[in-house]
Parts: structure tokens; sequence; C-alpha cells
């Protein structure tokens, strides 16, 4: 189960973000499921269609259990699986 605490070392795929911050003013508010994932990118699923947003170059938001987590893309810049086995 995924919670606040131990968000960094599981999947983002499937789940809900928002940017909150980025050096690309454009897609601050950008918001939708994640539906791919990769070192460097998410892909999300907005209104307007898929989107691939690096992950370095912002802040991503995720609501779990009514709690807001914030990230910073920086920090959770690796692949999937190494991040599961790795420290951050």
């Amino acid at each position: 189960m995924i919670t606040a605490d131990n968000i960094r070392s599981h999947e983002f795929i499937g789940l809900n973000t928002e940017i909150t911050e980025s050096s690309n003013p454009q897609v601050i508010g950008l918001n939708g499921r994640i539906i791919n994932e990769t070192k460097s990118m998410f892909e999300i699923d907005t209104e307007n269609g898929a989107r691939s947003i690096a992950k370095s170059t912002s802040s991503w938001k995720f609501s779990l259990q009514n709690k807001d987590i914030i990230l910073n893309g920086a920090n959770i810049a690796k692949r999937p699986f190494d991040r599961l086995g790795g420290k951050i």
C-alpha cells in the first residue's frame, strides 16, 4: 500500500499528480494520471491528451489518503526499479 512515508519507493504509474512548481511556467498546474514513467520523464494523461514532462525540472503533488505530498522531481528522477532498492 502506498503511503506518504513510502511513496518514493513505489511505482507512480496510475497515480494522479499535479505540477506545483517548474522551471517551465507553462506546465505549472498541469494535472492528470501518470500513464508511463521512465528514468527522467512522466507521461501524464491530461484533459487535452498525453503529455511527457521531465521529472527533475518540476515539483509533483500526489494526493494519498486525504494528504497532499509534494516531491521534488530531482529526488525521484530514477528508473522505478532503481528507486525500489536504492536510497533516495
